[in-house]
């Protein structure tokens, strides 16, 4: 069985040309057809737990969430939407020394071929700060060898030869990655996707129509995944 997995980073559904525009962020996640999308900097509206404007234009999706709030009060985090049904899900915390809160949605969802494991992620801008992070996500994973696990997300990793890097080939094995950062002239590998065991990521590209370089600063990532 193969599933289509996709990260995108959605700008609070701000596009390149400064236009908050939910509806057409929603036709951009529609168009990657995928089975489970890890979304960033996801915008909920106060008191709010669910984004519903952008649920309200994707009904085929489930969604797990986990805002923050900021120092500035804007609220938004990490949203994992989903076809498929889901077993269970837990919000790991990743924040670090006084910094903007971070947080990782590892959920467990049923398919027809092994048990999947999603672990979405959005890392901070900080070096010592991914560092510590990426330790408490391998901290998580250690030792799951039942599922096929994905981790995925926005990595905010500029250093190629980085710490964070090496440790995360480490675990799940090397990944290729593609530039998604600018979206309008992506030079920068950020938007990444792992997946353990690693012959089970078959196919790895950046989306790069006309629509997602205005809808948000990042392209969307897609992988397909054997489970």
């Amino acid at each position: 069985m193969s599933l289509t997995v996709a990260s995108y980073n959605v700008h609070r559904f701000v596009g390149t040309d400064g236009v908050r525009d939910v509806r057409r962020m929603a036709r951009v996640v529609r168009g990657l057809q995928a089975d489970v999308v890890a979304l960033q900097e996801v915008a909920f509206e106060p008191g709010d737990d669910q984004p519903r404007e952008l649920l309200a234009e994707l009904p085929e999706y489930q969604a797990i969430s986990a805002p923050i709030q900021r120092r500035d009060r804007v609220r938004q985090g990490n949203v994992l939407l989903t076809r498929l049904p889901i077993v269970s899900s837990r919000r790991i915390s990743l924040d670090f020394e006084g910094h903007e809160p971070r947080t990782a949605i590892d959920a467990r969802l049923e398919t027809t071929g092994r048990p999947l494991r999603v672990v979405a992620t959005h890392l901070g801008l900080r070096p010592r700060e991914r560092r510590f992070q990426v330790r408490m996500i391998l901290e998580r994973v250690e030792g799951d060898e039942q599922a096929v696990t994905v981790l995925l997300g926005d990595f905010n990793e500029w250093f190629l030869a980085g710490r964070p890097l090496r440790w995360l080939h480490q675990r799940f094995g090397w990944a290729a990655a593609v530039a998604t950062f600018p979206a309008w002239l992506p030079v920068f590998k950020l938007d990444r996707v792992w997946v353990h065991p690693p012959t089970a990521l078959e196919r790895l590209s950046a989306v790069t129509t006309e629509v997602a370089r205005v809808a948000s600063d990042h392209l969307p990532v897609v992988a397909q995944v054997r489970v």
